[in-house]
């Protein structure tokens, strides 16, 4: 696939600063950090399990190269891609110890730390995906929830970005019933809202590792999983699994996370360097990924999958248990209602 790139001009900008960075160490480092005062430059490593296709890849490459020159070269940000530095499970820890500096992790990771965060999980809870990202950048909705970690975990969530809507994809046929998965064997992530849907579905939840899943289908471990179109195609999962059902049972989110004493290094300048750089990678990304779905689908296609229109109210019938099961507390169920309340 030729992959949109919206964000070179952005590119192109940040090469003469990432020069200058280049001498610059590893993780941390940076000391206290004063307006306009000479600091070490400090290079943040930036954790990624997708590949340089990906729209993650490609926002958050800008991201870097953007802070850079906005920072005179002070704050970088080096992007390792194709779970260089592990898998998302092993990302959370590593970024509390501040091994990385940043990491992108899904909803279910966090999920793990603080279940505030199976919230942004739940089937229905968001009408598309530019509801979604109102809601994933907007302090008075997700403030709380995104500051949680700092004091237990020495974690900050930065904000979010979208994972578009997840649908179903398997190797023998369409599954256009929650019927047509049963006893199927579904890769999940590591998360009890997930292993639940599936259960729901009727079908047998596997949790595996994302960079796994391949094999996983090639092999015949799994006999499907569950993703949106982009990482089905960047993937290659269409080449072991081609039937794509649009089962849409819920719009995914990933989440940017920071170990706390790293940002706090950061003068009051580069902060807010840092943060109106995130706002434009998760603006452009928001972009990048409605161009880039379409032209996966096509990709996908011209390699032999089959996308396919399914029994949608069936599959929505199948999962809305899942609210009651899962919103459990005061806090999700103030966190559900903002949510939806900034849908209607």
């Amino acid at each position: 696939m030729k992959i949109t790139r919206l964000l070179q001009a952005s590119a192109i900008v940040g090469v003469a600063a990432l020069t200058l960075a280049g001498c610059a160490g590893n993780s941390g480092g940076a000391g206290e950090a004063t307006d306009g005062g000479n600091v070490e430059p400090t290079t943040m490593k930036l954790a990624l399990n997708q590949t340089q296709e990906h729209p993650s890849f490609i926002a958050l490459q800008a991201f870097g190269e953007e802070l850079s020159e906005a920072t005179d070269g002070r704050w970088n940000i080096e992007v390792y891609p194709d779970s260089q530095l592990g898998d998302q499970a092993e990302y959370i820890q590593s970024v509390k110890d501040g091994v990385i500096d940043l990491a992108i992790v899904s909803a279910p990771q966090l999920e793990n730390v603080n279940d505030d965060f199976v919230i942004f999980s739940l089937p229905t809870v968001f009408d598309s995906i530019d509801h979604q990202m109102s809601v994933l950048s907007d302090d008075a909705v997700v403030g709380d929830v995104y500051a949680s970690l700092e004091e237990s975990d020495n974690i900050t969530v930065v904000g979010g970005l979208t994972q578009g809507a997840r649908s179903s994809y398997t190797k023998d046929s369409i599954a256009d019933t929650p019927a047509d998965l049963a006893g199927k064997k579904i890769r999940v992530q590591e998360s009890p809202v997930f292993i639940s849907m599936i259960n729901a579905l009727g079908a047998s939840p596997t949790p595996m590792a994302f960079s796994e899943v391949y094999t996983g289908l090639q092999s015949g471990v799994i006999d499907g999983a569950e993703n949106n179109e982009i990482s089905y195609f960047t993937q290659k999962h269409y080449e072991v699994a081609p039937f794509f059902s649009y089962t849409r049972h819920l719009i995914g989110a990933d989440f940017l996370i920071s170990n706390t004493d790293t940002l706090a290094e950061m003068s009051e300048e580069d902060r807010a360097a840092f943060d109106e750089g995130w706002t434009t990678a998760w603006e452009n990304h928001t972009d990048l990924w409605k161009t880039e779905t379409e032209e996966a689908i096509a990709g996908a296609e011209a390699g032999g999958a089959t996308f396919e229109e399914v029994d949608g109210e069936a599959f929505t019938e199948a999962l809305t248990p899942l609210l009651d099961e899962f919103i459990t507390t005061d806090s999700q169920q103030t966190l559900y209602d903002a949510i939806r309340a900034s849908g209607e």
